[in-house]
Order: C-alpha cells, then sequence, then structure tokens
C-alpha cells in the first residue's frame, strides 16, 4: 500500500515537475555515454519539432486512449512471420517506459507500462504527455530532449527549430545511437524528407492545431 501510494503521488506530481532522472539517462551516464539535457517549457519549443515528433511516431496521439489498438494488431500479424519483431508504440507508452520502467521485452514489464500509459492518460493529459516526451527522449548518445538535441547539432535553441531540423531530430529517434543526425546517417537522410512531407500533411488537423500551438 506504500509503495502504490507513493508511486501515484510521484505519479501526480510529474504533472507539474519535470523527471530529476530516467533510467535510461542513469544508464546512459554509468555507460560512458554521458547525460546531456535541459528540459525546456512547451512554448519553448517549436510548433515544427512537435510536429515532427508525432508525423513521426504517432499521428493518431490527439485521439486515442494511449493505445493504438489497429497497430498493435498490425504489428502482432506481422511478427507471427517475421524475427524481426516489430513494435507499435505509442508516445504515451514511450514516456510510461522512459519515465518509470527500464528497457527490456519482458512481459511483466509490459505489463507496468500498460498500467502507467492508462494512468499518464488519465492523470497528465496530452499536452503535457508530448512536453514529457519531447524533454526526456533520448535524440543522441547521451542527448536527452529536444533543447539538448537543437542545441548540439543546430547551435540553436529548440524554439527556432525548422521544419528540416526537427524532421531530422525524429527521424533518429527508433535508434538514436545508430541514426544520426550529426554525421548525418543513411536512415536519417532518407527519412527525414518523408516525415517533412507527413507534418505538412497533418499540420491543418484541428487535434494537431490544438496541440502544437
Amino acid at each position: 500500500m506504500v509503495l502504490f501510494i507513493g508511486q501515484l503521488f510521484y505519479l501526480i506530481l510529474l504533472r507539474w515537475i519535470d523527471p530529476p532522472v530516467t533510467s535510461t539517462q542513469a544508464m546512459s551516464w554509468f555507460q560512458g555515454n554521458g547525460m546531456t539535457r535541459d528540459y525546456v517549457a512547451m512554448d519553448l519549443i517549436s510548433a515544427n519539432a512537435k510536429l515532427a515528433v508525432i508525423a513521426s511516431e504517432d499521428q493518431l496521439f490527439p485521439y486515442h486512449n494511449g493505445f493504438d489498438w489497429q497497430s498493435i494488431q498490425k504489428a502482432m500479424e506481422k511478427n507471427k512471420k517475421s524475427r524481426r519483431v516489430r513494435g507499435a508504440s505509442t508516445l504515451t507508452q514511450q514516456v510510461a517506459k522512459n519515465v518509470f520502467l527500464w528497457q527490456g521485452r519482458s512481459w511483466f514489464r509490459k505489463g507496468l507500462e500498460v498500467y502507467f500509459t492508462f494512468m499518464i492518460e488519465t492523470l497528465w493529459g496530452k499536452h503535457r504527455i508530448l512536453e514529457v516526451y519531447l524533454n526526456v527522449s533520448e535524440m543522441g548518445r547521451g542527448v536527452f530532449g529536444i533543447e539538448a538535441a537543437a542545441r548540439k547539432y543546430f547551435k540553436k535553441p529548440a524554439s527556432m527549430l525548422t521544419a528540416n531540423e526537427a524532421a531530422m531530430i525524429a527521424s533518429s529517434l527508433p535508434n538514436p545511437k545508430k541514426y544520426t543526425v550529426k554525421p548525418l546517417s543513411n536512415y536519417v537522410t532518407k527519412r527525414y524528407p518523408q516525415i517533412v512531407v507527413q507534418m505538412n500533411n497533418i499540420r491543418p488537423d484541428e487535434g494537431i492545431v490544438g496541440l502544437i500551438q
């Protein structure tokens, strides 16, 4: 009961206070990759950056309850036929994993991810989830958050990122240690123009507009 009350209090607290450290950040530091980060408020992040991660990672983010069931079903069907495991994590699930849990594929960890995904959707809301995602996600080896990434790669604050620059950073998200922005990896080179196209396609969407303004 004490543990349950403690984690619930922490969950509620993080609606307003930035996570002090995540397991991924701590692991990066212990592995010698460093831990560069600089949390910033949503109004200090360009609309391009917000739009890029939604276009790249979760275009239904404004509308689902934390789980994209259609994508999950497609991933399960594809995984039955392929040795390469395909994920279908929403932005909310990624925040739940990054902030409260550890990297891994065990059923126990997945069960906890479902719980924390439901809780932050209920207690935080979409704006806060997107804000935390943009601040804690690894966007390069030892680089965490959009502000740190913008300053490292483009020598500017996140508020000044262009559509192309934001798309390059978003391209690295599936594997930021492998898909590098500087130097520009082949994957990022091919992927970021596609993200820019998707950004332009979804920009007029009312749900998206409400999140990126």
